[in-house]
């Protein structure tokens, strides 16, 4: 599919339905986050790949905030084949099967895999997990979400 930004997502096994903000990087190079003020909302990495083009399409979100859940609350409940609907600027959906998942620590992220170049469309999404870290206030796993597109249209 030609390149354009992703403005919805939709993930019918988990019951998500959110618009997505676009993200970037922080001024330390680290990926952006929607803010804790719209925990409800996902957003798409924009310096990657769109949706449905060529290449690993980032998408990430809050697993909850001291409010309660965000919109990846129940990213973990993912399976392989489950379907994950993204639609685009363009009048056009990309529709993703999940291939696999996992929960990893913070410290051991699979930047190569998640941000590698492949030769498909791909799309991942990324929240945390894991243990609850009182004293620095952060999950120390991320659960990230592989998929690759079946269905443009």
């Amino acid at each position: 599919m030609p390149a354009s930004p992703p403005v919805r997502l939709e993930i019918p096994r988990i019951g998500v339905r959110t618009s997505l903000m676009t993200l970037g990087k922080n001024p330390d190079g680290t990926l952006e986050v929607p803010p804790l003020s719209r925990v409800d909302e996902a957003g798409w990495y924009r310096l990657g790949p769109a949706p449905g083009a060529t290449g690993p399409a980032v998408i990430v979100g809050h697993v909850d905030s001291k409010q309660g859940p965000g919109v990846f609350f129940r990213l973990g409940d993912l399976r392989p084949g489950d379907t994950v609907k993204v639609s685009r600027q363009d009048g056009t959906q990309a529709t993703f099967s999940v291939d696999s998942l996992e929960s990893v620590r913070k410290d051991r992220f699979p930047t190569g895999k998640v941000y590698g170049m492949t030769d498909f469309p791909g799309l991942r999404l990324i929240t945390c997990g894991g243990t609850f870290d009182q004293g620095s206030g952060h999950y120390l796993n991320n659960v990230i979400v592989y998929a690759h597109l079946v269905s443009p249209r």
